[in-house]
C-alpha cells in the first residue's frame, strides 16, 4: 500500500498452564511466559506501531505485593522499551532470590502465569498512553480486576455510552476503548456479587469465600450481557486478576483471533503465522476463533470453547486482512494473494495490448510483492500459451533457430522501484515538502528503454493516491516508459471503514472524489443533491433503518470509466508517458479470498446496522465541509430523560 493507512492493533494473551518450576527446569528460565510473548508481540509489529503495553496477572502473590501489573509505552520503539523497564523490575533482587522460583512466583514482578499484549494504532482519533491498552481495572479483590486489551472499533458507543449511563454510572471517558472496559467490568462486578449472594458463608472465612467465586465465576455470560448491543467489529482479549484468562470475537466475524494450546500453554494471537513461529507449530495446529466465540482459560487450567452470542446470518471476515494487513507468511494469505495477482492477468494483457516484448513488470511497494508473483505467474502461463501455439500454427516451417527464438522469450521482469527508507520529509514545507516526497522511491536506470516500452507496476490498494501522484508516478515517469499502468490487487476504495481502519472520510478516497468529478463534468450535481437529501432525512432515524444511499454516486458510472478518472486526476501536468489505472474487481476479490467476503469498502455492504450509520453521517460531513471523525457521535444531555 503506497498510501499509509492506519489499521487493526494486535492482540497476544499467553496462559502458563504449569508451574513456574516447570519452566524454569525445562527451558531454564522462568521468564518462559514473558519471551514467548516478547516475541507474539514483535511478530506482529506490523498491526501496530504507535503504541504498546503489557499486562501480567501472578497466580502466587502474597498478601502485600501487586497482583495484576502493566507497562504501556508510546512510539515505534515502544515494544524493547515496555521489556526493558520489566527486566529492570527484576535488578531489584539479588541474584540469588532470582534463582529462587519459589520466592520469585511469590515476590518479583511480571514473574507470572498469565500475560497480554497489545500493539496499538489509532483508528479513532484517540491518541496519547492514556489509549495504550491494556486498559486496567484494579481491585482489592482479585476476581474485580480486569487487565483489557482489543481489536476493536464500535459503531454504537453513543448507545454504549447512554447504557452505562442507565446502570448508573459516571463513566470518565468517551472513547469506545473505555466504554468496552466498564461495559465488561460492570458485569464482571454483577457476576462477582451475585454469586457471593448464592454461596452458603457460614463456617467460611472472608479468603474461602473470595475462592469459591473465583472458581465459580461465569465468563461466557458476562461476556453474553456486556456485548448483547455492540455493533462493531472486535477480536477481545483480557485477564481477570484472579487468573480467568479470555479472548472473545465478534459474530460477523469481522476481526479475527487464532490460539492454541497443549499441557504448557495456552495462546492466542490476531495471527496465526505468529503462533506458528513463536512456538514452532504447524499451521493445522492453530485454530481460528470463530464468529461470536470465546476461549476462556480458568485459574484451575480448565479450557474451554463457549458461544457466546450468535454467528450471524452472513459471516464476513474482513478482505483486506487478507489484501494487506495481515503478514503474508501466512499459508492461506500466500496464496490467495498471488491469487490476486493472477487474476489481474486478463485486465493487464488488455492494457498492454498483448506486447509482452516491449513491456516491464514490477512491483510498489514491497506488500505487493506477493501478488507480484502471482501476477508474474499468470503472465508466464498465458505468454507459454501463446508460444505453444505459434510453434503449433507455424510447424515444420520453423527452424531450429526460429524455434530458438521463440522459446527463449520471456516475460521482462525488473526490480523498478525502491524505497529509499532513510529519507525523511517532515522538516520540509509546501513546495519544498512536495519535491522531497517525489524522491521517497528511487528507481532502477536503464531498466527499461525509454520512449519504447511499457511498465506495469503492481500495488496491493490505491487509497487516497497522493503517494502516486506526488512521489511514484514522477519518478517512474523519469524513466521516460511510453505508457505507465498502475495495477491494483484490491479493487476500488469507495466507502468509509468504521471497524478498526483509518478511512473514515469520504475524500480521503480517490475513486469518490473521482466519481464526483465525473458527475459535475457530465451535470448530474442532482445526483449529490438527491443522496445528500436522502442522507440528511434519516439522520436522526435508528441505525438498523438507515441505508446505504452513497451508492447511488457510483451507480451511473462503470468502474472503468471511475478508473480512467483516477488515472488522470493522478497525473500530473508534466508528466510525459500515458497513465492508465487497473484495479481488481469484485467477483475476483471474492475468487481469489472467498472465505473473507467483507468487502464494504468496495461495495458499501455493511455487515452491521452502525456501518450504514456511518457512510450517512461521512457523506453528510464531506458536503457540510465537516469531515470530523463520522463514527464518534455527540450526546445531548440537555433532555433530563435521556
Amino acid at each position: 500500500m503506497t498510501d499509509i493507512v492506519k489499521h487493526e492493533c494486535g492482540i497476544a494473551v499467553i496462559r502458563l498452564l504449569k508451574p513456574l518450576e516447570y519452566y524454569y527446569n525445562k527451558y531454564g528460565t522462568w521468564q518462559y511466559g514473558l519471551d514467548k510473548l516478547y516475541l507474539l508481540m514483535e511478530k506482529q509489529h506490523n498491526r501496530g506501531q504507535e503504541g504498546a503495553g503489557l499486562g501480567a496477572v501472578k497466580l502466587e502473590a502474597s498478601p502485600g505485593n501487586e497482583f495484576i501489573f502493566r507497562e504501556r509505552a508510546m512510539g515505534s520503539g515502544a515494544i524493547p522499551e515496555i521489556f526493558t523497564k520489566v527486566h529492570s523490575s527484576f535488578s531489584e533482587f539479588k541474584p540469588e532470590q532470582l534463582k529462587d522460583v519459589d520466592f520469585v512466583k511469590k515476590s518479583v514482578p511480571y514473574a507470572a502465569e498469565l500475560f497480554i499484549g497489545h500493539l496499538r494504532y489509532s483508528t479513532t482519533g484517540k491518541s496519547g498512553l492514556t489509549y495504550v491498552h491494556p486498559l486496567l481495572r484494579r481491585n482489592n479483590w482479585a476476581s474485580r480486576s480486569l487487565a483489557l486489551a482489543g481489536n476493536f472499533n464500535m459503531t454504537n458507543v453513543d448507545e454504549m455510552f447512554v447504557q452505562l449511563l442507565t446502570e448508573g454510572q459516571h463513566p470518565r471517558d468517551y472513547a469506545d476503548t473505555f466504554v468496552m472496559l466498564e461495559s465488561i467490568g460492570h458485569y464482571l462486578d454483577r457476576e462477582v456479587q451475585y454469586q457471593y449472594d448464592n454461596i452458603d458463608k457460614v463456617n467460611l472465612n472472608g479468603q474461602q469465600v473470595s475462592h469459591i467465586i473465583e472458581e465459580k465465576l461465569d465468563i461466557p455470560f458476562l461476556l453474553n450481557r456486556a456485548s448483547k448491543n455492540w455493533d462493531g467489529g472486535y477480536a477481545l482479549c483480557g485477564l481477570v486478576g484472579c487468573g480467568d484468562a479470555f479472548a472473545f470475537r465478534d459474530p460477523w466475524g469481522i476481526r479475527t483471533a487464532f490460539y492454541y494450546h497443549d499441557d504448557e500453554v495456552a495462546v492466542v494471537a490476531s495471527e496465526r503465522p505468529v503462533i506458528q513461529t513463536a512456538f514452532n507449530l504447524k499451521k493445522d495446529d492453530v485454530n481460528e476463533l470463530q464468529p461470536g466465540e470465546a476461549i476462556v482459560i480458568k485459574r484451575n487450567g480448565n479450557i474451554s470453547l463457549n458461544k457466546v452470542l450468535e454467528k450471524k446470518e452472513k459471516i464476513t471476515p474482513c478482505s483486506f486482512e487478507r489484501i494487506y494487513f495481515s503478514r503474508g507468511s501466512d499459508y492461506d494469505i500466500y496464496r490467495e494473494r498471488k491469487k490476486l495477482g493472477e487474476l489481474l492477468v486478463p485486465h493487464i494483457i488488455e492494457a498492454i495490448d498483448d506486447d509482452f516484448d516491449n513491456t516491464v513488470f514490477s512491483f510498489i511497494p514491497n506488500t505487493a510483492e506477493v501478488a507480484y508473483y502471482g501476477m508474474q505467474q499468470g503472465l508466464e502461463d498465458h505468454f507459454n500459451q501463446k508460444k505453444a501455439q505459434t510453434i503449433l500454427e507455424k510447424g515444420s516451417s520453423l527452424s531450429k533457430e526460429e524455434i530458438d527464438t521463440i522459446l527463449s522469450k520471456r516475460v521482462r521482469s525488473e526490480k523498478v522501484a525502491i524505497k529509499d527508507i532513510k529519507l525523511r520529509t517532515f522538516i520540509a514545507q509546501g513546495v519544498s515538502r512536495d519535491d522531497l516526497a517525489a524522491h521517497v522511491y528511487d528507481v532502477t536506470y536503464g531498466s527499461l528503454r525509454r520512449g519504447v516500452d511499457n511498465l506495469v507496476i503492481i500495488d496491493d490498494s490505491i487509497v487516497r493516491g497522493t503517494t502516486l501522484k506526488q512521489s511514484i508516478i514522477k519518478i517512474l515517469d523519469r524513466l521516460e516508459p511510453k505508457k505507465i499502468i498502475i495495477v491494483s490487487s484490491s479493487p476500488q476504495i469507495r466507502y468509509p471503514d468504521c471497524y478498526g481502519i483509518d478511512m473514515s472520510r469520504m475524500s480521503e478516497f480517490i475513486a469518490f472524489k473521482a466519481t464526483i468529478e465525473l458527475l459535475k463534468e457530465r451535470g448530474m450535481q442532482n445526483v449529490i443533491d438527491e443522496v445528500y437529501e436522502k442522507s440528511v432525512a434519516q439522520k436522526n432515524k435508528k441505525k438498523e433503518d438507515i441505508v446505504n444511499y452513497v451508492k447511488e454516486i457510483y451507480a451511473p458510472f462503470k468502474e472503468e470509466e471511475i478508473s480512467a478518472k483516477i488515472a488522470q486526476m493522478l497525473t500530473s501536468k508534466d508528466i510525459k508517458a500515458n497513465v492508465e489505472i487497473v484495479f481488481q474487481t469484485i467477483e475476483d476479490l471474492h475468487k481469489a479470498c472467498p472465505d473473507h467476503k467483507g468487502d464494504w469498502y468496495f461495495s458499501g455492504n455493511y455487515p452491521t446496522p452502525g456501518g450504514n450509520r456511518l457512510v450517512n453521517n461521512a457523506f453528510i460531513n464531506f458536503i457540510e465541509g465537516q469531515e470530523h471523525r463520522p463514527h464518534q457521535f455527540k450526546l445531548n444531555f440537555t433532555n433530563s430523560s435521556q
